[in-house]
């Protein structure tokens, strides 16, 4: 695994984002730029027993899991705030979830060019019990179809977070093929952006 330099604390740094943490980042930040990261894809690899599901009907959340490219974005955090949005990242997402966190090289776009910068992520834990891997399709939008918990139904948070990453004009091929398995199933779900 490729890491980056880590900066040293209170220093400023970027973090990279490839879910809610693109829409809904929740900390200061100063710049922020598209990026991509190569050698990890952005999956639903990770079973949820609370926030999506349950230990009887476990559902799937997204995490970074090794192999491929994940186009997402960098934000900018300067050094005033660095200690503090470190402290609010790791209980945001390591917390109760089998993330490792990292500092990786992103591709940034800024201006016209393409910058490698260091960024903080939060890569799948393979080794972790509730990571659950790439599984078939059929497989993994069985389960998210059948999943509902504390923060609602697996399946709404699928297509909630394929209506962000459209409005923010990323495409993620893999999620809108598991939104379709599952619409195919239910024929509930119109997501009516040409999905």
């Amino acid at each position: 695994m490729v890491t980056a330099e880590r900066p040293a604390p209170g220093e400023a740094y970027w973090v990279f984002g490839y879910g809610s943490l693109m829409w809904r980042p929740g900390f200061p930040f100063s710049e922020a730029h598209d990026a991509v990261l190569e050698g990890y894809t952005r999956s639903f690899c990770i079973y949820s027993f609370h926030h999506r599901g349950t230990a009887d009907s476990p559902g799937l959340v997204l995490g970074l899991d090794v192999g491929g490219e994940c186009l997402g974005r960098i934000f900018r955090v300067d050094a005033a705030d660095a200690d503090a949005v470190t402290a609010y990242l790791d209980e945001r997402e390591l917390v109760n979830y089998p993330y490792i966190s990292r500092f990786l090289p992103v591709e940034a776009r800024m201006e016209g060019t393409t910058k490698t910068v260091a960024a903080y992520t939060f890569i799948a834990d393979t080794g972790h019990p509730d990571y659950a891997g790439r599984m078939p399709l059929r497989d993994a939008a069985t389960l998210i179809m059948q999943a509902s918990g504390i923060a609602g139904l697996n399946r709404d948070y699928l297509m909630n977070t394929v209506q962000h990453l459209e409005s923010a004009g990323f495409v993620d091929q893999h999620l809108h093929d598991l939104l379709r398995e599952i619409e195919a199933r239910t024929g509930v779900l119109d997501m009516g952006s040409g999905i």
